[in-house]
């Protein structure tokens, strides 16, 4: 197999296989604000509970996120070195800010977020919690800018000749703004939050189906759908806003994301169908003009098709077109179960309704495969550029790697990343056994009361909660 091919298919593996991670920690980190919030407010001994498994949760997230990750900066030197020589001190800056003031923030407040319960006040554990939402977040932050950048370069210039020719900063905010950032950065953390939130619905259904732990469930459960309702809502607005910033910075990419081959006319909104780059063709259902009026506020107004440029600067159509809608599709699955779910709630009919928790448990892989499915589509339909509209792929390329070091690499790291997530669901799956109380006491009386001592609570469970309690610490 050719070394381009095997060099693409190692980094979107690696890249693919690590994005499962950052997005929950970005989306927990955020509900564990809520949660922590929720407990100092209202002194309620439950949301303490609820807190501190969801660090668990955390935590275990953020360690594997770190492991997978760190491939990824050496793939740049190993596979892909001219585009580290020529456009790296851009592109560098970007990571270096993320290692600074994200990674070092996050890593830093941690130990006090998952061991500092007994040895710092709640209102400086309230803070560490905020520091490690804001450095996940800011870990967002700059890998977007950086990945923007590659999407719409600006802020640079080009120095040398030949060879030794590379692209120099001459605006770091200008690298930072750059005109697709901002949007792009939005869609990004909106779809982080909503595998955070997803997370949390998806276990508390679990323990509601089973019975378990019913009072931690149900307050989580109204935590995640919230956290869910309003990520959903705000990501229709974000996404029409990077639908616009595409037609404007990477109009081929558009009409890749549509199947629209004709050179400048109105084009349709498809909601499933298949492309046909051979006979110019995309067969399926679609909304006529719906794509010109969303774009421009008007059916008749024309949209640049395939046609309209070089066929040599085409990205992979019908590839763009279903990882686009794949995306789609889980979002408007995500919307109908959350109005579902949400009905349920406000009849009181959701915490025992054993069919819509079930689909509520199996639902958080719909967001993974939605964040999945977008990044596909917004790198596929950049192709054939790495850097838009200034170097290509096949030109990022190192001269001296085989395709038998790619491949043989790719097994290795195939194998590591297997292990890793097998451990990484094993050590999840004993965290929601374990359960979030301690296991000094099983009743059910215990489980159903979660941990809240109310004023109704007699002397004998009182006692049996404080002693869990301080098996936990």
């Amino acid at each position: 197999m050719d070394v381009e091919i095997l060099a693409r298919i190692q980094f979107a593996f690696t890249v693919a296989f690590h994005y499962i991670y950052p997005p929950m920690s970005i989306g927990l980190g955020i509900v564990l604000v809520i949660m922590e919030a929720m407990y100092l407010r209202t002194k309620k001994r439950i949301y303490k509970h609820i807190t501190k498994f969801w660090v668990k949760i955390f935590a275990l997230t953020f360690a594997v996120g770190v492991a997978t990750g760190i491939v990824m900066e050496f793939e740049f030197g190993t596979n892909w070195a001219t585009y580290s020589r020529y456009v790296g001190d851009v592109f560098g800056s970007p990571l270096a800010a993320e290692g600074i003031f994200a990674f070092f923030l996050e890593s830093g407040f941690l130990a006090i977020l998952v061991f500092g319960w007994n040895k710092v006040g709640p209102r400086t554990h309230f803070i560490s919690t905020i520091m490690v939402a804001l450095g996940a977040t800011l870990s967002s932050v700059w890998i977007v800018v950086a990945n923007s950048w590659m999407q719409t370069p600006a802020g640079y210039h080009i120095v040398g000749e030949g060879l030794n020719a590379r692209a120099e900063i001459t605006d770091f905010w200008a690298v930072v703004f750059n005109p697709s950032s901002m949007q792009r950065l939005v869609h990004v953390i909106l779809g982080a939050w909503l595998v955070g939130a997803f997370v949390v619905i998806s276990i508390s259904a679990y323990y509601l189906r089973k019975k378990l732990h019913e009072e931690f469930a149900i307050r989580s459960m109204k935590i995640g759908l919230t956290v869910a309702f309003v990520a959903m809502g705000l990501q229709y607005i974000s996404g029409h806003s990077s639908a616009n910033g595409v037609a404007k910075n990477q109009p081929e990419k558009l009409a890749a994301f549509e199947g629209h081959f004709e050179a400048n006319a109105p084009a349709d909104l498809y909601l499933f169908g298949w492309v046909s780059k051979e006979n110019q063709k995309t067969t399926g259902i679609a909304f006529p003009k719906m794509l010109s009026f969303l774009v421009h506020g008007s059916t008749d107004a024309p949209i640049k098709g395939l046609n309209a440029f070089p066929k040599e600067d085409l990205p992979p159509v019908n590839a763009s077109f279903q990882y686009y809608h794949l995306m789609l599709l889980c979002a408007f699955l995500m919307t109908f179960i959350c109005i579902a779910a949400g009905w349920l709630w406000y009849k009181g009919k959701l915490w025992t309704n054993k069919t819509m928790l079930s689909i509520l448990t199996l639902s958080v892989i719909l967001p993974h495969i939605a964040n999945q499915a977008g990044w596909f589509a917004a790198e596929v339909g950049r192709q054939p550029w790495i850097v838009y509209k200034m170097l290509r792929t096949s030109e990022a390329l190192s001269k001296s790697v085989t395709a038998n070091q790619v491949l043989s690499s790719l097994i290795m790291f195939g194998l590591v990343y297997l292990l890793l997530f097998v451990l990484f669901v094993f050590l999840l799956n004993e965290k929601v056994k374990a359960g979030p109380f301690a296991k000094a006491d099983t009743s059910e009386e215990y489980r159903n009361i979660g941990g809240d001592v109310a004023p109704w609570v007699n002397k004998i469970t009182r006692e049996r909660i404080d002693t869990a309690e301080t098996a936990e610490k």
